[in-house]
């Protein structure tokens, strides 16, 4: 087979300029492609001038890729790369034009061949280009036939990536001072395109056979192991890798690097290897014994076993998400992938193993089977955050994994409870649509309607039908609905009248099943959860032994008495696996709200009834009447009557009604009245998060008497908690985050036992120029403390340049974020905009950090404001970056002057911001923020003031 790696074709007929008239003269006759009109170039013209002959954003479907053949070259002095790709393309429709996707790159040469990989034409082909579109069209005289096998080659170059996306360089520097370069690659979700001419789209799967050339002193990394390495002139190697399996484009990776790893084997002969910058190698050993013990307990657990020989987890030192789940070759962030035993917490090392652990979900989720398309990213991504949960919780015990799921339904619901929410599955066509839909809908609450799903299945009837749509789709596309399909499971008349959770034969024509002895059409139900936004609001009043039951949709800006709350309302309506305990059961009663009201019977009169169990649901729930106060009541006279998932479930939900106006909040205080007798860490953490959350909004308004008592009646309520927080990590590891959590809001406070504890282990740290270690669960707080002076800023910074482990710098960062100081706030901003000493990767969170503190929350807008066009250029629109840079400055803010101002801004930069969710999102939070102080602040004045007498 003829090699085409170097080959230059020179036109022997024709000149390019004849074949240019003839394509345009052709253009005006026909397109040889598939009938539907709106596929003719209309006004898209390419960069020459000539009509494009594509109009739409997403690709003909009468052209399929089948096998990349990829030689890829970077040059890490230039910073630049060039390359060359064979595909070999199957033509479902007679056609003369390929078009596929490119963005940047320069095309040097472009040809079909046939078959047995002969010229088709004796020229070289003209490219035309459409960058609105980041595509490309190959004109071939002649015809491609229909059920015939061709090849598209190209030869192509570009400069590196300055970003994120696409084949970009990352640097880092050595502990002498040296800065190295490597290249790495980031795809998803339409980024392969500015590495390499492709079919862009998840639905044409293909094979890679990848080929990289390096220098001596680099190595090189894809998705496969190396099959053979060959030496070539000027001292240059070319590593081949052996063919992939069918993936999608977005999956393809490569990194050139002179990293060091280490490397085990799982019990099924899986080669996982850790890659890192060769002085962090040390802080790779806790990967590598996670990603081999996740990786068995996915084996097991979807009873299919990983296909290919080798993965490769490797930290990038730029790098803007958190991972990416390119497969056999996932790329992480260093903070995600490297553990540092003397310098990393419990709640680092918890980040490490959830991150490897969604990674490692992706290989089944995602890359064996991927979604057909953008809009149901969610498949990827809500099923591997909720195989996070399920993974570590099988596999690390020890590290009370479950405690943080709630938290993450909790995100999901200040998401969903905005009317700038979404469908988890959403329309989506253009690059900057689909990188917003990774956000913490699909995630999140995608993650949280799996989780309610499992518990209505049960464990076992959700692992069986997860494995009969992973058998079903490996290596292919799956859509919403082919999930509910694989889950369907024929019972036996015995398991159905039994309550199981299955598929009913007898009721085959209906597609039902059955639950707690109930009808259920599944497809119908979780097409409520994810063709519709929202959260549903289940409202309950108790009359005797009647449970009136409502549902609607749970809105946190607009009140029932709001114009806009009938159109806000109309045509929502989920089906609810309702699940409940009262005072007189000792098990969970199971109930299906499929309409707007019900009226439930209980067994006798009930002194209490609590809804959706351990929250296991995605609702929010609001008891009328007296329901509020009896669990109040409840709380403060025997609180383990309810689960400590109960007991957070009630403080979450009381203080989100509140912020919707339909709660007072004196209530939701009292109700966390009883915490002085709480002995679990989650329900503690969050009434001590919302009670922070009032005082951080209060101290921006500078509102100083509610600032000041707030502030008091936390010390004084708190004080046993703190007190018997040790300076040490000592513990389990939810023993251990409390710690964290509790001591860094004393401190922050100004509670003076904390205040002094900090400063002695800050000045002993520094008197032994930091080479003693200080205890890994308070040194972020023991820093803040340092940071608030001269002296102790500098020496933070200095010693954030110096620092070889990323976990530390992020905590530096902080602690210098947290200066009091307008000047060294701006000097941090600075910085970290120029991307030398603070790396640009890092300039979101750090604007975040700002934003958040009280002298740096219209700092950190303005920063914004006059630094747009350069943010934007470092993150693109509906990036990571971005969205953050916009919500943690936004929503700092809290009043109708704030408001103007930030849609005075937003409708100056309307041109690019107008696709964008994100600035919906911003402005509904910011409104929150408005009208939680003109609903509450009188009330938690006065309440402050009587609780403190």
């Amino acid at each position: 087979m003829s090699d085409h790696s170097t080959v230059k074709i020179k036109p022997k007929s024709l000149s390019n300029m004849h074949l240019l008239v003839f394509i345009s003269f052709f253009l005006k006759l026909q397109f040889c492609v598939p009938s539907d009109s709106s596929n003719s170039a209309g006004d898209n013209l390419a960069t020459n001038g000539l009509p494009f002959p594509w109009s739409k954003v997403r690709l003909p479907n009468y052209i399929v890729p089948v096998h990349y053949h990829l030689l890829i070259h970077p040059n890490l002095t230039t910073l630049t790369f060039n390359g060359s790709v064979k595909i070999e393309i199957d033509v479902k429709n007679n056609t003369n034009w390929v078009v596929l996707h490119s963005k940047n790159l320069e095309i040097f040469t472009a040809t079909v061949l046939d078959e047995g990989e002969d010229h088709l034409s004796d020229k070289v082909l003209p490219v035309l280009e459409y960058p609105p579109h980041e595509q490309i069209a190959i004109f071939s005289p002649k015809i491609l036939t229909s059920g015939e096998k061709y090849f598209l080659y190209l030869e192509f170059g570009a400069p590196l990536s300055d970003g994120f996306y696409g084949f970009y360089k990352s640097t880092y520097r050595t502990k002498g001072g040296e800065t190295r370069v490597l290249a790495s690659t980031h795809f998803e979700p339409t980024s392969a395109r500015m590495a390499l001419p492709c079919f862009d789209e998840p639905v044409f799967k293909a094979n890679y056979s990848v080929r990289i050339r390096r220098g001596q002193s680099h190595i090189s990394l894809s998705n496969m192991p190396i099959e053979k390495t060959v030496e070539m002139e000027n001292g240059l190697f070319e590593d081949h890798f052996e063919a992939s399996v069918r993936m999608s484009s977005y999956l393809l990776a490569f990194v050139v690097c002179d990293f060091k790893s280490v490397s085990g084997l799982t019990g099924t002969g899986i080669n996982v290897s850790i890659y890192a910058v060769p002085e962090k190698w040390h802080q790779t050993h806790y990967a590598l014994e996670a990603a081999v013990r996740l990786l068995e307990f996915y084996e097991k657990y979807f009873n299919i076993l990983y296909p290919l020989p080798k993965l490769d987890l490797i930290a990038i030192p730029d790098f803007q998400s958190g991972a990416m789940e390119n497969w056999g070759l996932t790329t992480y962030r260093e903070t995600s992938l490297l553990y540092n035993p003397d310098i990393s917490s419990a709640s680092d090392k918890l980040w490490v193993t959830m991150v490897i652990g969604h990674e490692l979900a992706h290989q089944w989720f995602g890359n064996l089977v991927t979604m057909e398309w953008w809009n149901d990213i969610w498949l990827n991504e809500g099923f591997a955050r909720y195989m996070e949960f399920v993974s570590v919780e099988a596999v690390y015990p020890e590290l009370k994994v479950e405690d943080n799921f709630l938290d993450t339904c909790f995100g999901a619901i200040g998401r969903d409870s905005l009317n700038s929410s979404r469908p988890i599955s959403s329309l989506a066509e253009n690059p900057t649509q689909i990188k917003e839909m990774f956000d913490t809908v699909s995630y999140d609450k995608g993650a949280c309607i799996l989780h309610m799903l499992r518990n209505l299945l049960t464990d076992e009837g959700f692992q069986s039908g997860i494995i009969r749509y992973l058998r079903r789709f490996r290596y292919s596309n799956a859509r919403n609905e082919d999930l509910w399909d694989s889950l369907i499971k024929t019972c036996s008349e015995e398991d159905f009248t039994s309550g199981k959770y299955c598929y009913s034969s007898a009721q085959a024509s209906k597609n039902a099943y059955s639950f707690a002895g109930e009808h259920i059409d599944l497809k119908q139900m979780m097409n409520t959860w994810t063709l519709q936004k929202g959260i549903p609001l289940v409202t309950v009043k108790r009359q005797g032994r009647k449970l009136y039951i409502g549902q609607e949709r749970f809105l946190k800006i607009v009140q029932p008495n709001d114009p806009l709350w009938d159109s806000m309302q109309s045509g929502f309506l989920w089906h609810i696996p309702l699940t409940y305990k009262t005072s007189h059961s000792d098990h969970e009663v199971k109930h299906i709200l499929y309409t707007k009201s019900d009226v439930l019977t209980m067994d006798e009169d009930v002194q209490w009834v609590k809804l959706n169990t351990d929250m296991n649901g995605y609702y929010i729930v609001h008891y009328e009447d007296d329901g509020w106060n009896a669990l109040t009541q409840l709380l403060r006279v025997n609180h383990t009557a309810l689960s400590f998932k109960d007991r957070a479930n009630l403080i979450h939900n009381a203080f989100q009604i509140v912020t919707a106006g339909r709660l007072s909040l004196d209530k939701a205080l009292d109700l966390i009245g009883y915490l002085k007798s709480e002995t679990h860490n989650l329900p503690l953490l969050q009434g001590l998060g919302y009670l922070q959350s009032f005082y951080k909004l209060i101290e921006k308004r500078n509102i100083v008497d509610v600032t000041q008592n707030l502030k008091t009646y936390i010390l004084q309520y708190f004080r046993d908690v703190i007190d018997r927080q040790s300076w040490s990590d000592e513990g389990m590891v939810s023993d251990r985050k409390l710690r964290e959590e509790v001591l860094s809001l004393a401190c922050d406070l100004g509670y003076q036992p904390c205040l002094e504890k900090a400063k002695q282990l800050y000045d002993g740290w520094v008197e032994s120029n930091a080479t003693i270690s200080l205890p890994t669960d308070v040194s972020e707080t023991v820093y803040m403390i340092g940071a608030q002076d001269d002296s102790g800023w500098a020496y933070l910074l200095e010693k954030y340049f110096m620092s070889m482990c990323e976990t530390e710098k992020r905590k530096f960062l902080s602690a210098l974020a947290n200066s009091r100081d307008s000047e060294k706030l701006s000097r941090l901003l600075e910085l970290g905009l120029n991307g030398t000493v603070i790396k640009t990767q890092d300039l979101p969170s750090l604007i975040y950090m700002v934003a958040r503190n009280p002298v740096g929350h219209f700092l950190a807008w303005d920063f914004v404001k006059k630094h747009w066009n350069e943010l934007v250029d470092k993150f693109p629109m509906g990036s990571f970056g971005i969205r953050n840079i916009i919500v943690g400055t936004v929503t700092q803010f809290s009043s109708t002057e704030e408001m103007n101002e930030v849609k005075d801004f937003f409708r100056s930069v309307a041109e690019q911001v107008s696709q964008l969710r994100v600035t919906q999102v911003a402005l509904e939070n910011l409104e929150k923020n408005i009208l939680w102080l003109t609903r509450n602040l009188e009330t938690m004045r006065s309440w402050l003031q009587k609780s403190l007498k």
